[in-house]
């Protein structure tokens, strides 16, 4: 990943980098209704926290990824309100609704602790630790460098189980994947057990952007330079790989992974394509009956330079965004919040072609 463009060249939409030169950015990129404050280091990933109360109220979460960095946390108008303690590096993050702690539901931000090898648990909208310092992961193995990170929440049976699928720096295929059950405690901490292993990696580069579509019960992660895999999400999931999508038409690396539900099961998959500064977008339901079959739909530029990480959600947040948005990380320390129906007129007009 090649992170060499200002902040000035990230929000004023001239510039990109293109090997050891800069071109120009694409006339038709999509511009953001709202661009962050930027952090101190290293902006990686978002996720958007919806207030149950009041949406228009709602939160983005972001990794600063440093030896000094750590969660931030910004309004809709793109205002840092709060930090989190400091984290050694902290790659990706993800929002789950409804953990049971302490007998609370209690929303929580989970996010992956590269250079100690842990995830980070933090309670929302508080943003404070309630993992008493970290849970350690990939125990016992030799590549144990957490990156990637997505949460999944499953009921059956009237009980609700929530789930991190942790991914890493690098590791074996079949089980680069490792998935752990979070435990709430009456003590007001979380802790968390293995309950399963999977994941092909094709070796090419490394595995960091997950995603997981809770109504529909699956995992999506970008194999970076190969394509998109898709497993089931639960922990009794196995290790059969349902989908391999999205091995053509990138320019370097696959990476943020976005899901726009328009209903419980349709909608879109939108895929980082880095180095082309685009969203690959991609049928969430599939094509031609096949849950497991994906056709490209449309290929979005976007203001964004070198994007990681990425988020979506069609709840509506009130102002600027009455559809919900997509937020993406951009090179300049910043995220990029994009009014969705700016992306959906960029989708449908492809349709049409």
């Amino acid at each position: 990943m090649i992170k060499n463009i200002t902040l000035a060249a990230a929000i004023g939409f001239t510039l990109v980098s293109c090997g050891d030169k800069l071109a120009p950015v694409r006339e038709d990129a999509v511009k953001p209704a709202v661009v962050t404050q930027p952090t101190p280091h290293d902006t990686d990933d978002p996720s958007i926290w919806v207030n149950p109360e009041d949406a228009s109220k709602s939160y983005i979460v972001g990794t600063d990824k440093d030896t000094d960095g750590g969660l931030y946390m910004y309004d809709l108008e793109g205002k840092i309100v709060k930090k989190s303690v400091t984290l050694k590096r902290p790659n990706n993050v993800d929002i789950a609704y409804g953990l049971m702690v302490a007998g609370k539901k209690t929303d929580v931000a989970v996010t992956t602790e590269r250079e100690t090898n842990k995830i980070r648990i933090f309670s929302l909208p508080e943003l404070e630790p309630i993992d008493n310092g970290g849970i350690e992961v990939f125990v016992g193995e030799t590549e144990r460098a957490s990156m990637g990170i997505s949460l999944y929440t499953q009921t059956k049976d009237s009980v609700t189980a929530i789930y991190a699928i942790v991914g890493r720096k690098s590791g074996p295929s079949g089980s680069y994947l490792w998935q752990y059950q979070l435990n709430g405690n009456d003590n007001g901490t979380v802790t968390a057990n293995v309950v399963r292993k999977f994941g092909n990696y094709s070796g090419n580069k490394e595995i960091e952007a997950i995603a997981v579509d809770n109504e529909l019960g699956v995992v999506y992660y970008s194999d970076e330079g190969k394509g998109i895999r898709k497993y089931n999400a639960g922990p009794d999931g196995g290790n059969e790989e349902l989908a391999f999508f999205g091995q053509e038409g990138f320019k370097e690396d696959h990476e943020g992974i976005a899901i726009y539900k328009a209903t419980d099961s349709t909608g879109y998959i939108l895929i980082s394509n880095q180095q082309a500064n685009t969203f690959m977008v991609y049928p969430r339901e599939g094509v031609n009956g096949n849950p497991n079959e994906y056709k490209l739909l449309a290929e979005v530029p976007t203001s964004t330079i070198e994007c990681d990480g990425a988020d979506a959600t069609s709840v509506n947040l009130g102002g600027k965004f009455p559809k919900g948005m997509l937020v993406a990380m951009s090179n300049g320390m910043t995220f990029h919040y994009y009014d969705w129906n700016t992306i959906q007129k960029v989708i449908d007009e492809n349709k049409k072609q």
